[in-house]
């Protein structure tokens, strides 16, 4: 009978041992999905961009004898810098080829004829005036206004050894940005001014860009 209750009484304290354990063991954390990672639908920050195109001369560059309208090509890179989603500015490289005829003498005094080209160093600042949603809701088109300016280098030398010409520039584009994120690309026109020898131009160029 004594060893019946002292049975009876070691279940009862193991029982209540039990209880206490389980009501002090820790609940188990919630679980829950592991967060999306996310992008951003446009990259911003710092840029390389480059474009080509044709470009057009209405009165080359001339000292004497006639400066007819001239066709030719013209490309540019651009390292440059986002500020906002407005406001870009940048350093540009250009380079030109101008077709004229060997009837239109520079500022050779006559010795130098015919076909030339422009390096162009310069500096440029973009605005994007207005900007078009996407069906998701993210703006991707945008209208823009850029100006900017440059020093001129003559190709060949010859042909105008006396004239140190500046660049001055300025356009109205469009711009996409790409579901590829770094990427966009764009279509722009625009007008040059040769300052002093006052040669008027213009030119039409598609761009690539890649923002890091």
């Amino acid at each position: 009978m004594k060893r019946s209750r002292l049975w009876g009484a070691l279940a009862a304290l193991l029982s209540l041992a039990g209880t206490s354990a389980a009501q002090e063991a820790p609940a188990a954390a919630p679980t829950k999905d592991k967060e999306a990672v996310t992008y951003q639908e446009v990259e911003r920050g710092l840029y390389l961009g480059a474009s080509a195109g044709p470009l057009f001369l209405l009165n080359p560059p001339a000292t004497s004898g006639p400066r007819p309208f001239s066709a030719g090509q013209m490309a540019a890179v651009e390292l440059g810098l986002d500020i906002g989603d407005r406001l870009s500015v940048g350093a540009v490289f250009s380079g030109t080829a101008s077709k004229v005829g060997a009837d239109c003498f520079a500022a050779s005094g006559g010795t130098a004829s015919g076909d030339f080209g422009m390096l162009i160093p310069g500096v440029t600042a973009r605005l994007n005036v207005v900007g078009f949603a996407d069906s998701q809701g993210v703006t991707r088109t945008y209208l823009y206004v850029r100006a900017g300016g440059g020093y001129v280098f003559y190709n060949p030398p010859e042909l105008f050894p006396s004239v140190h010409d500046v660049l001055a520039f300025g356009g109205v584009g469009v711009e996409y940005y790409t579901r590829l994120r770094h990427f966009s690309v764009g279509l722009e026109a625009t007008g040059t001014f040769l300052v002093p020898s006052g040669t008027l131009g213009f030119a039409v160029t598609p761009s690539l860009r890649y923002a890091f």
